[in-house]
């Protein structure tokens, strides 16, 4: 249902629900799930203590819906990023600029996120792990499409399967982000998909060599 045809008061209610996720995401993401407290997500959001339990049992729910409604946000990204183009070449580069746009878009987060997606998790139930692990496992599988479908035309060699391929990348990407996040003036993200895409492209060794 749409938020216009809702009531008036589930209108409320979802907004006051936006504004407490927003105000927790900027304080986790600033200082982590251990260092933040219930009562400062209300100052932050403006709210009495009680409308946060209104919403979320304790802080442990809270985070959890955070972390979720993010990854659900940059897996919708990342996936239209992957299916907006028929060629698949432009697909990947597509991917690949989307994601250093998402990251750049979204620092202040983005540390929480890998750590989560990554398993090197900042909480400590296992199973907000799970659930986004499962989002960026299924980007990474609507990803091996893209090179299942180059195989398939014979534009790509299949050297390893679509999957691997996947990762391969996605590791490789996250590299360079990683760096860039670390010490942007030091490492760069490159300006263009290609600089990263020529590793797979066009590979390392030069025609000579490699026939050796």
């Amino acid at each position: 249902m749409r938020e216009e045809k809702l009531p008036r008061r589930e209108r409320e209610k979802l907004r006051q629900c936006e504004e407490i996720l927003a105000a927790a995401r900027e304080l986790f993401s600033e200082r982590g799930y251990h260092n933040v407290s219930m009562h400062e997500i209300a100052e932050k959001a403006e709210f009495a203590i009680g409308t946060l339990y209104k919403f979320f049992r304790n802080k442990e729910e809270l985070y959890h819906a955070v972390v979720l409604e993010q990854s659900d946000k940059f897996h919708d990204v990342l996936v239209q990023a992957i299916e907006a183009h028929g060629d698949e070449i432009e697909c990947l580069r597509n991917y690949v600029r989307t994601k250093g746009e998402l990251f750049s878009a979204n620092l202040s987060f983005i540390r929480l996120y890998i750590a989560e997606s990554r398993g090197a998790s900042y909480n400590l139930k296992a199973s907000l792990n799970d659930e986004v692990r499962k989002r960026y496992y299924n980007m990474l599988e609507q990803l091996a499409l893209v090179f299942d479908e180059g195989i398939r035309k014979k534009r790509f060699r299949e050297i390893a399967s679509p999957y691997q391929l996947a990762v391969a990348l996605d590791t490789v990407l996250n590299a360079f982000l990683l760096l860039w996040i670390d010490a942007p003036e030091r490492h760069p993200f490159p300006e263009y998909p290609d600089t990263i895409l020529d590793i797979f492209f066009r590979g390392l060794l030069v025609r000579d060599i490699a026939t050796v």
